[in-house]
């Protein structure tokens, strides 16, 4: 055995698994037939004497020698029908048997060659193969998804450090060729540049994380995460004049802690950033839910426009995350919001509020108690 270049193993050639099984049904049909033969002897045929008997009459009866004799010729021809049936018998069943498991290497190959869409899609009732190919089709799936994702990330990393990047090469070009320069003024911006960068990766890194699952799960009290978010938040509302109010109630989930505490944190900065005079936080428990509510009043927005909040990098350079000696935002806050409500398995609601703003709405299970 060889691996070849491409990666895949070169074995010598053997008989297929067609061929297999078709040798396999007929050897079972000829030894049952044998089996047959030999139950007609040794239940029937020893019993016959071995001399020739006469009648009263002068008849003579057949004795053992003559009814082999007139049998064997018929079981012989019989054994060869057998094998015949059970080679082309044997062909066609495996065929119909195996017709799946080509279906399903077909696939397998299509998926091999790059075409992560092609799926098996097997129909009729379950059995084994179709088990196999539904299974096939769900790890497809993820790993279109997965792809997807890695893709995404690629893509969106590549347009949202581009800028950063020929910012920061300008910024250096300009300081090698004039010496006279503010030097104090240049690394200032080239150090705020550089934190938007990092904070462009990290938050793709997040985004990232939570889209493919990995997230710890454990309990968590909600109200004092949203507590701390708006401690840590005060300063940039005071600056903005912007008074928060917190109306919380103690409510636990199940969920990864580091994960919810960004989710309140960034839609509280949201608000704050986007609000005017006075942002609404508030917790409380529904008998299946935990809810966390973040309300601003605002702009006018249009109601279809909700659902385009939530795609990364969507933004205006009016709407972007900015408080006072803060770099604009990346436009992955409520990105990655949705998605790690989503992993939580709870949702997001977005709604504009008649007279400007908006009311953001987050749906956790709740968990009964702390152990």
């Amino acid at each position: 055995m060889s691996i070849s270049p491409g990666g895949s193993m070169e074995r010598p050639p053997g008989l297929s698994a067609r061929s297999k099984l078709t040798l396999s049904y007929a050897a079972i049909a000829v030894a049952t037939g044998v089996l047959l033969l030999a139950i007609t002897y040794v239940f029937l045929l020893r019993y016959v004497p071995q001399d020739h008997l006469s009648t009263s009459r002068g008849n003579y009866a057949p004795n053992q020698g003559d009814l082999i004799r007139a049998f064997l010729p018929a079981a012989s021809a019989a054994l060869v029908l057998i094998v015949i049936m059970g080679l082309g018998g044997g062909w066609f069943l495996a065929g119909r048997v195996l017709r799946p498991l080509r279906q399903i290497g077909e696939v397998a190959q299509e998926v091999s060659k790059g075409s992560l869409s092609a799926r098996i899609r097997m129909s009729g009732r379950g059995d084994e193969f179709r088990h196999l190919a539904d299974v096939f089709d769900e790890m497809m799936e993820r790993i279109q998804h997965h792809a997807e994702q890695q893709r995404r990330f690629a893509a969106n990393a590549s347009h949202e450090l581009r800028t950063p990047l020929a910012i920061m090469g300008n910024l250096a070009e300009v300081g090698s060729l004039n010496p006279d320069a503010d030097m104090t003024e240049l690394l200032h911006r080239l150090t705020e540049v550089n934190a938007r960068a990092s904070n462009t990766v990290e938050s793709l890194l997040l985004l990232s994380r939570v889209e493919s699952g990995r997230i710890t799960l454990g309990p968590v009290d909600l109200s004092f995460v949203a507590e701390q978010a708006v401690e840590d938040l005060i300063p940039a509302a005071e600056r903005a004049g912007i008074i928060v109010q917190a109306e919380l109630s103690r409510t636990v989930v199940s969920g990864d802690a580091p994960l919810l505490e960004r989710v309140v944190s960034n839609l509280v900065h949201n608000a704050v950033v986007h609000g005017r005079e006075t942002v609404s936080v508030r917790t409380s428990d529904t008998p299946t839910h935990s809810l966390l509510v973040v309300e601003n009043p605002g702009d006018v927005i249009d109601p279809t426009l909700l659902p385009t909040l939530i795609e990364p990098f969507l933004r205006k350079e009016r709407t972007a995350y900015r408080a006072a000696g803060e770099h604009a935002g990346v436009g992955l806050g409520l990105s990655i919001v949705a998605a790690a409500v989503q992993a939580h398995g709870g949702t997001l609601e977005l709604s504009a509020k008649p007279g400007g703003g908006i009311t953001a709405t987050v749906k956790l299970p709740r968990r009964t108690a702390i152990p």
